[in-house]
């Protein structure tokens, strides 16, 4: 038998090499486990930022909304700016031993848990606190860039095979679900246990039972300054199971090298990158598409725990809500895979997306129940497991049509997930800031029992119309987007024979030049 005749080979032969280079690109549930680990800190110090950090900025170190804003939407812009600059410099990043993606997620750890201690801790000066935060939030997004844009490349170095992908990419947004419902917790029971009494207007009698059981007046004896040691403490837990994450990441998972394919071209500057990423078709729908309705979710996010305190009244119990829609959104991960899997990922996108829609608009309609708001926030959850699992599971896919498409350009990945992130992280900037100085312009009042009229219809409009128009915008995008089943599936025969011809004809070549 011929080694440069495929042709000649008996096909239990074949059978037998196609049995073994499947087996080759087979992940261990172990490597699984630890890769999907490594997607955890990113979650639970994103909820904890995304879901208290605005309130924090209010009611704890009580900052005039209109610096918070700034600081919110300055921090966000940051790391959006962050993100394509490390995925230049990961793409450029020479092989270790360790790999190419790991080093960079050991390195940035420390700093990363450094500053994000310091973002919930209150200095005593009270000119530099503006300061004080947005160094140390900037300085955590450029860290947690630094972790989380190689550990989303990642993905590519763990195996060839598309399934097995797919498979650890389901495995990291459960684990990566299961740590914003363990970062809502953490940060919320411990803080919503030192909840400081909140501060009656003038003329606003708030010794009436009745109207301190609906603003959720605390009567206990907790001051501020238990309030700020809650948020440390809460923070302090938060940075141990960060440090615990990166070490099983670094320990469990290893990058094929053989998958490390050699860069064709020169390295290239921001818009030579802007320009790659964003001409390919599909890449483009893609990212603007979930931009619209990923910046629907972090809207309803960033101003969650203000509409819950004030607008429904819930001001002791908005940790727990919280909770209840990333319970539901932890469970229901499983369920979105095997949909994906069985019906294809746009399909998912389209149901998945606007089950949300009739919940949002029944949770501004509510009165003050805290039963019916549980069952509503129970069932949103549902749709928010879909908007955390579908974006990961598809730009591998999209990835994969750009290898095909353009063989002789390699060794882009980084640069394609940090395009993502800067687009979806630079709106999210824009929303909160936006947002935050809407509240501003209403006569939001830092730490009030009660809000003025016009603060209510703007945590109304920022929980629900704004996130459905968003929804409604991304998802019209959507149908022009062209990776269906057929299409995916076809790339996936077409590349799986690429790299095959290329395994083919590196092993007739090594031949060749033993026999040399």
């Amino acid at each position: 038998l011929r080694k440069d005749n495929p042709s000649s080979l008996c096909p239990c032969v074949c059978s037998c090499v196609s049995s073994q280079r499947d087996q080759k690109h087979r992940l261990s549930v172990c490597s699984k486990l630890c890769f999907a680990i490594g997607g955890a800190p990113y979650q639970i110090t994103g909820s904890a930022l995304g879901f208290f950090l605005q309130i924090y900025l209010l009611d704890v170190a009580q900052l005039d909304p209109f610096y918070a804003s700034i600081i919110l939407f300055v921090g966000r812009a940051w790391d959006a700016v962050t993100d394509p600059t490390v995925g230049f410099l990961v793409s450029r990043s020479p092989w270790t031993r360790y790999g190419r993606m790991l080093p960079w997620i050991v390195f940035s750890t420390p700093l990363a848990v450094l500053s994000y201690f310091l973002i919930w801790f209150v200095p005593p000066i009270e000119q530099g606190k503006v300061i004080w935060y947005l160094i140390f939030y900037c300085l955590f997004q450029t860290m947690q860039t630094c972790f989380h844009v190689p550990y989303s490349a990642l993905t590519m170095f763990l195996s060839s095979d598309q399934k097995e992908r797919d498979s650890a990419t389901a495995y990291r947004m459960t684990v990566e679900v299961l740590g914003t419902l363990i970062g809502t917790a953490i940060q919320g029971q411990i803080v919503g246990g030192a909840i400081a009494p909140c501060i009656s207007p003038p003329g606003m009698n708030v010794t009436e039972p009745s109207l301190t059981d609906l603003l959720n007046v605390s009567t206990s004896h907790v001051t501020l300054d238990h309030t700020k040691n809650a948020y440390m403490t809460a923070s302090g837990v938060i940075c141990g199971i960060y440090i615990l994450c990166a070490i099983i990441l670094f320990s469990g998972v290893k990058e094929r090298r053989e998958l490390v394919r050699p860069k064709s071209e020169p390295p290239m500057s921001f818009i030579q990158g802007l320009r790659l990423v964003m001409g390919h078709g599909p890449y483009a729908k893609l990212v603007m598409g979930f931009l619209f309705t990923s910046l629907a979710f972090m809207l309803l996010e960033g101003n969650f725990a203000l509409f819950c305190s004030y607008t429904l009244g819930f001001r002791n119990n908005f940790q727990n809500i919280l909770l209840v829609i990333m319970i539901s959104a932890t469970l229901m991960i499983p369920f979105w895979q095997w949909f994906l899997t069985k019906f294809g990922k746009k399909t998912a996108v389209y149901i998945g997306t606007t089950s949300v829609i009739p919940f949002m608009i029944l949770l501004v309609c509510l009165e003050s129940n805290l039963i019916m708001t549980f069952v509503v926030t129970f069932a949103a959850g549902v749709s928010v497991a879909a908007a955390f699992l579908l974006p990961w599971s598809m730009l591998p896919d999209v990835i994969d049509d750009f290898q095909l498409k353009n063989p002789g350009s390699r060794g882009h990945e980084a640069i394609f997930y940090s395009f993502y992130v800067f687009f979806t992280k630079f709106a999210s900037g824009v929303s909160l800031g936006i947002s935050t100085l809407s509240l501003n312009f209403a006569g939001y009042v830092t730490n009030g029992c009660s809000q003025p009229d016009a603060v209510h219809l703007t945590l109304r409009m920022l929980v629900s119309a704004a996130p459905i128009v968003l929804i409604l915008l991304g998802l019209i995008i959507f149908i022009v987007y062209p990776i269906n089943e057929v299409v995916r599936l076809n790339n996936r025969k077409e590349l799986q024979k690429l790299r095959d011809s290329e395994q083919d004809s590196e092993t007739d070549s090594s031949d060749s030049g033993n026999v040399v």
